[in-house]
């Protein structure tokens, strides 16, 4: 615990201007962020007496090792600022809201040739109208149905939607009249996005002009005796007015209007947003957060307005915002509400008649869902922290392990060996901490060596983190070499040199697309894919979470007693002798210590034995779906994989032209740098390429016997729908660990 006046800047450092600043822990990372009209005063107030400090400010610089400032020349642009780092550095004592689940929108890809109706999640994407959110997605996919008559719009896959083409038959919904069927032609690509537009329209609350048309339309073909064309409008005036009545008028002045209630106790805070678009509310969602700091009211209204329209532009943000108190101060929040919209954006609260009436409403449902959460976490608490107890007690820890890291080992017969790394949290996942590894030291079946090599090769670049930040001596008061590795050597800079370069590569770099997918997707390289990515190019100063610079206090690896004496092993070799080890055994549940001969045997009642559990099938699915992707990726590889400099792009070009690898095997030089994109050089070198790779083998009908000759297009690794071939990963019946 640092004292505060141990970094307090010196008089007159601090400037008395508008600003943000970001308090740092003594391992550089970023703990809080705030923003203030005057930096002076505001970062005055954080160094007075311990003792008049709120309970949560007083953990924050205590914790705090160092505070930095930026200065900013207006209030608007230290919100956007605040806003950006607090998004980028994730600061724990901020108040961050936590979805209390992942809210279904009713999504038009209007960015499509042939645009599509569907359920989506996550982060919005350019050119797609979202309508939402909604609570449930039965709710989108019941009111889809209804508009489906009137807007018969597609809602297909590309995947259904190429077949329908290629095969010239749409799908069901083409033939009971709820698809326009572009797939064949029935609809021109004009007219069905046009209908998009239409469908959009009326889901934004412009619903009187499709009402009064089809009304005007059934009297005409009464009148000219089509009863049966006049039933059908019918039915869809009554489908429309169905669909209407689910999202009853709740303001008469067809208001475009975000209402947002805030309640909160001394702990906690819950928001609830009412969507109001065209005086109906055509979306809900909830937040709640800790209350990590002593902040107002107004203040967690400006907290949630950042979260809500931070990523958000043009109509997304409405004209009007009720709130049911203001930031102090108002006009910088209400500004950068104007640049968000492009135009005039009014914050206020309501006063009186229908806004203060469904304002009242919205703090209900706030209420309600703090009382949810609170019933739901307090049970929740009790069980993680009566499960971090027994641990500790089991196992004769000092403390809770308020940080536990699992490893496990997977393959197939001794192929694909790769390692998972998963991280709990009190007594929670930390799916951003997660890492995999491939085994690069030798190859085979060896589950122990294989846990020796990955708890050294985490560890080792733990070390080499806390030497570079100075942490880390030798013993002799001064930076030294880090501990030999198992092979004899050491590294002198702590920058991945020896042994650790050669272990190092592969030691996973995170892409944020669990999010998503509900897929915990890590790479193991160091290349930039995906979102949300952590990698070791990251500055050491710049506060952002690196590979391995917080250790645990408990390591946890899926096997019996050999497993575990190789993880301490690999510790005690490095010099580490601060951190425990256990391990989980299968069959029994058995808990091993290096220092026993005997397991340690917890109730299976026991809370301790559950989260054990827990963790410990966590790294196993983490290891496991990390080993089929590598397989799957092995399997599916194709002699173009082998070309070097040759990507993606140019290899489907490749297939588009020829046809298949055979043909392009057959194709000459000349032939080869007809394709876009392919020049003499590259032309040669996948010519030479194809000439060494050994023909694959015929693929074969499983049914019949018959050999498939290949005239469809090839797959160049990584396309479904290819034949299944001789010795395909679905004809082996191996053991997967």
């Amino acid at each position: 615990m640092a004292d505060p006046s141990s970094y307090r800047p010196r008089p007159g450092e601090i400037p008395d201007s508008p600003g943000v600043y970001r308090f740092r822990d003594e391992h550089r990372r970023v703990i809080y962020v705030g923003k203030a009209k005057s930096l002076r005063q505001r970062l005055a107030n954080y160094f007075q007496d311990l003792a008049n400090l709120h309970p949560r400010t007083r953990t924050m610089v205590t914790t705090a090792a160092s505070v930095e400032w930026t200065v900013v020349s207006t209030e608007v642009e230290a919100l956007q600022l605040e806003y950006s780092w607090i998004k980028e550095y994730d600061p724990r004592f901020n108040v961050k809201y936590r979805d209390d689940k992942s809210y279904p929108y009713l999504a038009v890809t209007m960015n499509e040739q042939f645009p599509r109706v569907q359920v989506m999640r996550g982060h919005k994407k350019k050119g797609v109208r979202y309508f939402g959110p909604y609570a449930h997605a039965w709710a989108i996919r019941d009111t889809v149905d209804l508009l489906l008559r009137v807007f018969p719009v597609r809602t297909c896959s590309a995947g259904v939607f190429k077949n329908a083409a290629r095969t010239g038959r749409p799908c069901l919904l083409g033939y009971i009249g709820k698809c326009s069927a572009p797939c064949v032609g029935r609809i021109t690509p004009e007219d069905h996005l046009d209908l998009a537009e239409e469908f959009c329209d009326f889901m934004a609350g412009r619903t009187g002009t499709y009402l009064r048309r089809l009304e005007k339309q059934m009297a005409e073909a009464a009148e000219e005796m089509e009863y049966e064309r006049a039933a059908r409008l019918r039915d869809d005036i009554g489908a429309l007015k169905k669909a209407m009545e689910k999202n009853a008028v709740v303001l008469a002045d067809a208001t475009d209007a975000d209402l947002i209630a805030v309640a909160e106790d001394e702990l906690e805070a819950a928001v609830q947003i009412f969507h109001v678009r065209g005086g109906r509310v055509r979306g809900q969602r909830g937040w709640v957060t800790d209350k990590v700091e002593e902040v107002t009211t107004g203040a967690l209204v400006e907290h949630a307005l950042q979260q809500l329209y931070g990523e958000e532009s043009g109509d997304a943000v409405p004209k009007e915002v009720l709130v049911p108190a203001l930031p102090d101060p108002v006009e910088p929040v209400q500004d950068w509400l104007t640049g968000r919209r492009g135009s005039n954006v009014s914050l206020r609260i309501p006063q009186r008649g229908d806004k203060k009436a469904l304002m009242e409403t919205v703090q209900r449902n706030a209420q309600q869902a703090l009382a949810l959460h609170k019933t739901k976490r307090a049970s929740d608490l009790t069980t993680r922290s009566r499960a971090l107890e027994e641990i500790a007690d089991a196992l004769d820890l000092d403390s809770a392990p308020l940080r536990i890291e699992c490893y496990d080992i997977s393959h197939l017969q001794g192929d694909d060996v790769v390692a998972s790394m998963v991280v709990f949290e009190d007594g929670l996942q930390r799916k951003s901490e997660y890492r995999r590894f491939q085994i690069k030291g030798f190859a085979g079946q060896d589950d122990v060596r294989s846990m020796h090599e990955v708890i050294t090769r985490r560890f080792r670049r733990y070390l080499a983190e806390k030497e570079r930040t100075g942490e880390w001596t030798d013993g002799s008061g001064t930076g030294g070499a880090l501990p030999d590795g198992p092979d004899g050597t050491g590294t002198g800079t702590g920058t991945g040199t020896g042994t650790e370069a050669a272990l190092a590569d592969g030691d996973g770099t995170l892409t944020g697309t669990d999010a998503l997918t509900g897929t915990d997707m890590l790479t193991d390289t160091d290349a930039l894919t995906g979102t949300d990515v952590i990698t070791d190019s990251l500055k050491d100063d710049d506060g952002r979470p690196k590979k391995f610079a917080y250790p645990p206090q408990l390591v946890v690896v899926d096997g019996g007693r050999p497993q575990v004496a190789a993880a301490r092993r690999a510790l005690d070799e490095l010099g580490i002798d601060d951190i425990a080890v256990c391990g989980l055994a299968k069959r029994l549940e058995e808990v091993w210590v290096p220092t026993d001969d005997d397991p340690v045997v917890l109730p299976r009642t026991s809370e301790g034995l559950y989260l054990l559990q827990r963790v410990r099938d966590e790294a196993h699915r983490f290891a496991i779906t990390y080993q089929r992707t590598k397989r799957a990726k092995r399997f599916r590889a194709g002699p173009l994989d082998d070309v070097p400099g040759l990507g993606e792009t140019r290899k489907q070009a490749l297939i588009k032209h020829f046809g298949s690898v055979k043909k392009l095997r057959s194709a000459t030089i000349e032939q080869i740098q007809e394709v876009p994109g392919i020049g003499r050089k590259t032309a040669e070198t996948i010519a030479v390429a194809l000439a060494q790779a050994a023909p694959a083998a015929p693929a074969v009908n499983t049914a019949t016997g018959e050999i498939i000759e290949d005239e469809e297009p090839d797959t160049t690794g990584g396309s479904s729908g290819e034949p299944v071939t001789a010795g395909a990963p679905d004809e082996r019946r191996g053991q997967e660990t």
